[in-house]
């Protein structure tokens, strides 16, 4: 199957993307990982990529099976906007400017995703306790349905029943 590439418009200049949906597996569920990679200068610029976790929550038959959450070109274009920000330059030739949790993950939060490093190490912080953290934060709600993980702080996970 042919990977598609989709082009978005930021002022004069055309950028070109592509989302592979993909999942990680955490503490608490299984999370779709979004990978997102992008060219300013064809398929031979310094492409940009970010991993992208899913911030929906909860899902009663786990996170896995139910999401579908898949980035919007809004979604997209602050990607491009912050990493020219804070580094990256398109017109450069080959190489892969990163966007890492590590290093990003504190000042870029899109509306319905947080960017992972979990993807790439499987020592990354565990995505189930971020997505609840998400969850909560957006909610205000501390209350989880029965039967999933609830985050309670200091990194422990605990099944609600």
């Amino acid at each position: 199957m042919r990977t598609r590439l989709r082009k978005l418009r930021i002022g004069g200049r055309e950028f070109l993307w592509r989302a592979q949906i993909r999942h990680v597996r955490g503490e608490g569920d299984c999370h779709r990982c979004i990978r997102v990679r992008m060219w300013g200068a064809g398929k031979t610029g310094r492409a940009l990529q970010a991993d992208l976790l899913s911030k929906s929550w909860p899902a009663p038959w786990g996170a896995c099976a139910t999401d579908g959450a898949y980035p919007a070109p809004q979604d997209v274009r602050a990607l491009v906007v912050y990493a020219v920000e804070h580094g990256w330059e398109p017109d450069a030739r080959g190489g892969t400017h990163i966007l890492t949790e590590s290093e990003h993950a504190s000042t870029l939060e899109l509306s319905g995703f947080l960017l992972t490093d979990r993807l790439c190490l499987p020592e990354a912080p565990d995505p189930t306790a971020r997505v609840i953290r998400a969850f909560e934060q957006r909610t205000g709600d501390r209350d989880v349905p029965s039967g999933v993980f609830a985050y309670r702080g200091e990194g422990a996970l605990t099944r609600e029943r």
